[in-house]
């Protein structure tokens, strides 16, 4: 019997089971799917603070930032395409400038003001049609499927297979329950007993919860990306994003939003987003998405427009109302524990979730406060 189920194979659900792997728990991580199969492998890859505002969102992906570096520079690192590579924000007016930088100086964070004159130095390739930026040299990127994978096969090699096991293509029905407590799920293939479950099921943590009879409102909030051709040489030096992305993060509406965001790949491709909507679990491609996020990419990057988009993709970012994630044990159902909810910064939030998830399931202490997480904080009216 293992002493934790972890479920989904994410790159949230992989943080968890490294870290309690890590800290001499026994895992199985369980997942209908493949590794990355959902919300992670649809994803760009950011690891960012500079859209946070200063609180408790900023203060995890502040220890996360620091934990993603631990990872790159060990073991796991090696091989999921960790950039450090600074992240630069413009504005195209000079009121946006000021709403940025008086954003930077509320966030205590390393930046660095940049006028319009100057944005050449860190893109050459930029449009001159800018009031300027901030630069955030804390702001790197991963390759999130490399990054999950990597991180359950590390799990597995460093700490011993028998304390990280993965079983793909394993669908979790309910739980198992002594009296009030969570003692494992039950699945298609039979129940798996544990001494903690850990819900990282990512869009689908909602529907996971709910097996548990407890309220946690994840909404899918979709999003396309686009992927150009791979480009011979580098184009685009940083992670680049109007001001406007900061806003849409943030927005609680279900219409369409997008907003610049342009960055190169290693292998050479640019990916290209993003954009927002609350359309359920619609795939259907929509071309008018696509031609605003390809326009407004020319917009930043004129030579962009000389280039190819290979292909497109979407997926599904679990949306929480007030736009923070679910972490800890869940007081209406002990045992259970929730890692979900991190809408479109799960990629950047991964390690240090997965660190207090071990942290909370040891009883060790907790590096975070986890009371602005806590999975009972929502009522009936905030799955709307």
């Amino acid at each position: 019997m293992p002493d934790v189920v972890v479920i989904g194979a994410g790159i949230v659900g992989a943080a968890c089971a490294y870290y309690a792997a890590r800290a001499g728990l026994d895992v199985v991580v369980v997942d209908r799917g493949a590794v990355a199969g959902g919300t992670t492998g649809a994803g760009e890859g950011n690891v960012l603070v500079s859209d946070k505002e200063p609180g408790p969102e900023l203060d995890l992906a502040l220890l996360s930032n620091r934990l993603w570096r631990d990872l790159a520079s060990s073991g796991p690192g090696d091989g999921f395409e960790f950039e450090s590579k600074g992240g630069l924000v413009v504005a195209e007016t000079g009121e946006v400038l000021g709403a940025l930088t008086s954003l930077a100086a509320k966030q205590r964070l390393e930046h660095t003001v940049v006028a319009s004159g100057e944005l050449g130095d860190y893109e050459p390739h930029l449009t001159e049609d800018l009031a300027g930026g901030v630069f955030y040299p804390q702001d790197a990127q991963v390759q999130p499927m490399l990054a999950a994978a990597r991180l359950i096969r590390q799990g597995a090699e460093r700490f011993g297979h028998s304390a990280l096991m993965l079983r793909t293509g394993v669908t979790v029905t309910g739980f198992v329950r002594d009296g009030d407590r969570v003692t494992g799920v039950t699945t298609d293939q039979g129940d798996i007993l544990a001494g903690a479950v850990v819900n990282a099921a990512g869009t689908w943590g909602g529907e996971i919860a709910a097996l548990a009879g407890v309220h946690v409102p994840v909404l899918p909030r979709r999003g396309f990306i686009l992927v150009t051709e791979p480009l011979e040489r580098p184009l685009i030096r940083h992670k680049v994003y109007t001001a406007a992305y900061v806003t849409d993060v943030a927005s609680d509406s279900e219409g369409l939003e997008t907003s610049a965001v342009v960055e190169g790949t290693p292998a050479g491709p640019v990916l290209i987003g993003a954009s927002r909507e609350r359309v359920g679990f619609d795939r259907t491609v929509s071309i008018p998405v696509l031609e605003r996020l390809a326009a407004q990419a020319v917009a930043l990057f004129p030579a962009l427009a000389e280039r190819r988009v290979i292909r497109a993709y979407c997926g599904f970012r679990p949306y929480c109302p007030d736009h923070l994630p679910v972490i800890g044990e869940d007081p209406r159902a002990p045992g259970l524990y929730h890692a979900c909810g991190h809408e479109g910064a799960g990629i950047g939030l991964a390690p240090a979730t997965g660190h207090l998830i071990a942290q909370a399931l040891i009883d060790d202490h907790l590096d975070l406060d986890l009371r602005p997480f806590r999975p009972d904080r929502f009522t009936k009216e905030d799955s709307r």
